[in-house]
């Protein structure tokens, strides 16, 4: 994984209203060569509070057993994956999750105003670890986006405003009647 330090000003390129502090790290994964998943779990081995975790695909053991062992830490655990996919893919961790006491939440996109009967995908892929580390890109939680997909990954650490931005659109998702 490549670390770089970064300012407010590439940031605003990403988020045009949140703020990046100095500080903050960010650090860029490749798939399917780069160990994504070993830097994600890495992280959420150092999870201390709150892990909220929105994915469109989820089938990757390895993370769906860190974040078990997670919440057995104590870690406050919350996880949203896409309504349909979760239905339609035998190999989705919902389940998995739910039995390890994480809540589990399952959306669609929103509906457009016309008429239409695919709700759309809720194809957002985040997570917010402890309001100041954020993941983000294009990597999905799947055994195929580690060995198989051309996928990429970013972790922004000490990105609190950056972070709170992602957290918020987290708890939009959770609340979402779908």
């Amino acid at each position: 994984m490549k670390a770089f330090k970064t300012s407010g000003a590439i940031l605003l390129l990403l988020v045009s209203y949140a703020r990046a502090s100095a500080d903050m790290e960010v650090q860029a994964c490749f798939s399917p060569q780069g160990n994504c998943a070993g830097h994600i779990i890495r992280e959420i081995e150092g999870a201390k509070k709150e892990l909220l975790v929105a994915v469109y695909a989820f089938t990757s053991d390895e993370l769906a057993v860190a974040l078990a062992e997670a919440k057995k830490r104590g870690v406050a655990v919350q996880v949203v994956i896409d309504r349909d996919f979760d239905a339609r893919i035998e190999r989705s961790r919902g389940k998995f999750l739910e039995a390890h006491k994480i809540p589990v939440r399952r959306v669609s996109g929103l509906k457009p105003n016309v008429q239409d009967s695919d709700p759309g995908l809720m194809h957002q892929k985040f997570a917010v670890i402890d309001r100041k580390k954020l993941f983000t890109g294009s990597y999905n939680w799947t055994q195929s986006a580690e060995r198989i997909n051309d996928e990429n990954l970013l972790l922004f650490r000490d990105a609190g405003p950056l972070a709170e931005e992602y957290r918020k659109i987290f708890l939009q998702l959770w609340e979402r009647k779908s």
